[in-house]
This record gives C-alpha cells, sequence and structure tokens, in this order.
C-alpha cells in the first residue's frame, strides 16, 4: 500500500448506537421542540411529517395529554388542535402575536417605500 493512502479499517464507528425510538417519543420530543423555539404543533402536521393514519396520530396525542407533559388549544380561526408543552401556553400564544405584528408592520413599511 503506498504511504500517501491510509486502510479504511480505522474509520469504523466508535459511537455508541442510539436506542430506536417509537413512534411515540419522535413524537413527543418534536412538540417538546418546538415549544422550546416558541411555536405549536398542530395534530394534522403529525400525520404528514411522521407519516402516520390520522387515527393512529391523535390516539397518540390522547396518551401524550394524559401523561400531563403536554397541553392542548385550538386555533382560534381553523378550530384545529395545537400541542405544547405545559406551561407554555400563554408564553407561545403572546409570541405568536408578537410575530404577527412584526409581520404587519414589515410588510406596510415595505409597502410605504414601493
Amino acid at each position: 500500500m503506498p504511504d500517501n493512502k491510509r486502510s479504511f479499517r480505522g474509520f469504523e464507528n466508535r459511537t455508541p448506537r442510539a436506542k430506536t425510538q417509537t413512534i411515540e417519543d419522535k413524537i413527543s420530543d418534536f412538540i417538546l421542540r418546538n415549544s422550546k423555539n416558541g411555536y405549536y404543533t398542530k395534530v394534522s402536521t403529525l400525520t404528514y411529517k411522521f407519516e402516520i393514519t390520522e387515527d393512529k396520530a391523535w390516539e397518540i396525542v390522547g396518551t401524550l395529554l394524559t401523561y400531563g407533559t403536554f397541553e392542548s388549544i385550538h386555533d382560534e380561526f381553523t378550530g384545529e388542535m395545537k400541542l405544547c408543552e405545559s406551561g407554555k401556553t400563554y408564553l407561545i400564544m403572546n409570541l405568536e402575536q408578537q410575530r404577527k405584528r412584526q409581520k404587519s408592520q414589515e410588510f406596510y413599511r415595505n409597502k410605504k417605500h414601493k
């Protein structure tokens, strides 16, 4: 073997393999991550994000809500259920209102400058 080439034996994966998560754990982590970033998670998002049926999504949401780590709220316009971490409902609601105000202010600023 030439000096400038190395054997591939030293490139084996030395990190321990992560345990495979259940779909419920993945969904729970997803909702927690969204909550920490200041967003709700709509139940309809779960069906296409995790490629599960709507019935399965509702079943998982029901079990997650019974654990008490998540809260639900309904969208005022569409009536769709949104999920977040317990205790963060009003914080995320305020963040949503701030984002809406900021978006409308930017829209009007851009409209005036044209």
